[in-house]
């Protein structure tokens, strides 16, 4: 977990709920100047149902938030939006990314994840 502040709205925090690694940023920056989108792009961050064990997390590049929905932050030059029943999941998580021989995309790492599945794609809380 994060030491540094977390502004949410009005609202300061002592944490930040998730840590992004500036590898992950890096790529992310690089992904959304490919988009070229007139808009700025914000990497959302959330928890769905699915998978074989329940949950899974998704990455995604948005350019609409919902100020009653979604939380705001930024990491590393990254805007973040979680919105707020994700939030409840994902507290202590890390997004990396990969980019080794055997191994090369993102990767959310979920302290509170109590089962994964055999292809790690899915998780129970």
């Amino acid at each position: 977990m994060s030491t540094e502040t977390l502004e949410l709205g009005t609202k300061t925090t002592q944490a930040l709920p998730i840590t992004l690694t500036e590898k992950a940023a890096s790529e992310v920056r690089r992904i959304a100047a490919e988009q070229a989108s007139e808009k700025p792009l914000y990497l959302r961050i959330r928890v769905v149902g699915g998978g074989c064990s329940g949950f899974q997390h998704k990455l995604d590049l948005d350019e609409t938030i919902n100020e009653k929905l979604d939380d705001t932050f930024e990491l590393h030059g990254v805007n973040i939006v979680i919105d707020k029943r994700s939030m409840l999941y994902l507290d202590g998580v890390t997004v990396d990314f990969h980019d080794d021989l055997n191994k090369r995309g993102f990767s959310v790492t979920n302290p509170s994840a109590k089962t994964t599945c055999g292809c790690g794609s899915s998780f129970s809380m």
